[in-house]
């Protein structure tokens, strides 16, 4: 008769069974588990191989996109801290220094030649990366020079750097809209929005909790916190604990962190949560100057829709509507109210929607750009792809009416208009090629 094997003697219902202690038993055991102590002990010496014996030619840090800035920026001098204390010199009665970084993105551009313009102190901070085209970015420099805005090339993860803009100039305010922005990039390099998003927030306001006296916070958060929320319209009440996207868990993340800080630092903070900005300067990885770039070369434009032929729809927010808001926010964010690190009583903790209230089925947007390009779009009606685009957003801003004064007043037909405008001008003026 075939002998049964050990493991057969072990019944199926567990519980009701006491396994003979035998001394094979204790010998296999033994033997089991130095193996695995022997395995273990491998793997822990070979991850310390890895980590600390390494030679720096195989190290991966120089070829991290997300890392790269921290390696290639040169600043300080005298000639560089006497262009800093210039640009960031407040030229009206009452007005107030600010540092403003991401200042040669889309919003940052905008909002730093508006506080220029009107007698603020503005100092801007970027780290031009690659995201989207770096000329663009250049372009806005240039733009912002011939203001009086003199923008540092430095990145907000460098501590060093922000302890010596802040031991320079002692800023009364901080616009905070450094940030990886884009919902589908964060599939193909997450790790750029946890570094920009979340350390580097965290990295801003350590040195804001220690500067003397620490100024007041006003950051860019997203609509994109709203997440798969299906009430309409969005408002600051709301939840934001569904996320779709990484971009929008980073921002969700931002805010969190924004609580702890005004919590424990006493940093006044105020977060805005744009919803959908677009206008001259804008972003080329945004459909509405995308949709452009691609009518004009008669190449066929992707237009999703949802499940059962839903509309996909935005709260297309003009750049104007939104600078004025960010102005207001600055102008009523009250002093921070620590000191060397310490919160010595409650300080301002505030969020807003800054949207045009008014959601545009994407295809009008199509609409509308055709009649101002004189142009028939080739279009591809897809699928809204589970990459963390959401159906739609609407933007609830009774909030932002009540405590800011904020009243959108462009509505999508002019706003592109003046995009258009814009974007044949510097494509096709000498600038660059839109191809």
């Amino acid at each position: 008769m075939k002998q049964m094997s050990h493991m057969d003697d072990i019944p199926s219902t567990p519980g009701k069974f006491k396994m003979d202690k035998s001394p094979y038993i204790h010998r296999l055991r033994w033997h089991s588990s130095l193996a695995k102590l022997t395995f273990w002990s491998l793997v822990f010496l070979g991850l310390i191989f890895i980590f600390f014996f390494r030679s720096p030619s195989t190290s991966p840090l120089p070829s991290d996109p997300s890392r790269r800035s921290l390696r290639t920026y040169n600043w300080g001098g005298s000639a560089w801290e006497k262009r800093v204390r210039s640009s960031a010199r407040v030229r009206s009665r009452n007005g107030m220094s600010v540092l403003v970084t991401g200042a040669a993105g889309f919003v940052g551009t905008h909002v730093s030649s508006a506080l220029k313009r009107r007698g603020d102190g503005v100092l801007g901070l970027d780290n031009f990366n690659d995201y989207y085209d770096p000329t663009l970015k250049r372009a806005r420099q240039a733009l912002l020079e011939r203001t009086g805005v003199f923008i540092v090339e430095g990145d907000i993860n460098d501590s060093a750097l922000l302890s010596k803009l802040f031991e320079v100039v002692a800023f009364t305010h901080v616009m905070h809209l450094a940030a990886q922005a884009g919902v589908r990039y964060a599939m193909e390099n997450p790790g750029s929005y946890v570094h920009s998003n979340i350390a580097g927030l965290v990295n801003l306001l350590e040195v804001c909790k220690t500067a003397n006296p620490q100024p007041a916070i006003v950051w860019a958060s997203s609509s994109s916190v709203y997440g798969l929320n299906t009430k309409v319209p969005f408002s600051e009440k709301d939840r934001t604990d569904q996320p779709a996207s990484l971009y929008a868990a980073t921002k969700k993340a931002g805010e969190e962190i924004a609580h702890t800080y005004n919590h424990i630092y006493g940093l006044s903070l105020t977060g805005l949560r744009f919803f959908t900005v677009y206008g001259p300067w804008g972003r080329p990885d945004m459909a509405y100057f995308f949709f452009t770039k691609d009518i004009l070369q008669g190449k066929t434009i992707p237009i999703f829709e949802a499940a059962n032929h839903g509309t996909v729809a935005r709260d297309f927010t003009y750049i104007d509507d939104i600078v004025k808001g960010c102005l207001a926010a600055l102008d009523t964010a009250e002093k921070s109210t620590g000191s060397g690190g310490k919160k010595k009583r409650p300080a301002q903790l505030r969020v807003f929607n800054l949207g045009n209230t008014s959601p545009v089925p994407v295809s009008d947007l199509v609409n509308i750009l055709e009649r101002l390009l004189k142009l028939k779009a080739k279009r591809n009606i897809m699928k809204l792809p589970r990459n963390g685009d959401v159906q739609f957003t609407h933007a609830n801003i009774s909030s932002a009416q009540r405590e800011l004064g904020y009243k959108p007043k462009t509505d999508l037909q002019t706003g592109l208009k003046k995009f258009v405008r814009w974007y044949l001008s510097y494509y096709s003026g000498g600038k660059k090629a839109a191809g």
